[in-house]
């Protein structure tokens, strides 16, 4: 199977799990803000890695284990939703990159301005 059918599909069950999830899961514990980043479909289209990024750190543990245990339905919904012969096994892994982006900007922007405050001192004296 070639490397652009497997993106292809990969897109797709990324587009779909978020919508099943968003519209169609009404466990409280997905909640908040929080993205479904990536899929990684096998060659063999027997299992998914889903990639999500929960923003709240106190969301992460309690939502990722609600996906977790929700796997099962949800990926009967994408059976329904997708035209592919077999609906792959879904494993959800949580993606911190965005958290990790957001962390790396508070710490430049202090840094910015411990320099900015530095040189203000400078030029005072």
């Amino acid at each position: 199977m070639s490397y652009q059918r497997i993106d292809r599909i990969s897109e797709q069950v990324r587009r779909e799990v978020d919508r099943i999830v968003r519209e169609d899961l009404s466990d409280p514990r997905v909640r908040g803000t929080f993205s479904i980043t990536r899929a990684d479909v096998t060659r063999d289209l027997r299992y998914a890695k889903i990639y999500v990024s929960i923003l709240e750190e106190e969301n992460r543990k309690p939502m990722l284990d609600a996906l977790k245990k929700a796997a099962g339905y949800i990926r009967r919904e994408l059976g329904h939703s997708m035209i592919i012969r077999y609906a792959p096994e879904l494993l959800f892994e949580l993606d911190q990159n965005i958290a990790y982006g957001i962390h790396i900007a508070s710490v430049l922007k202090q840094v910015h301005a411990e320099d900015d405050e530095a040189n203000e001192e400078e030029q005072e004296s």
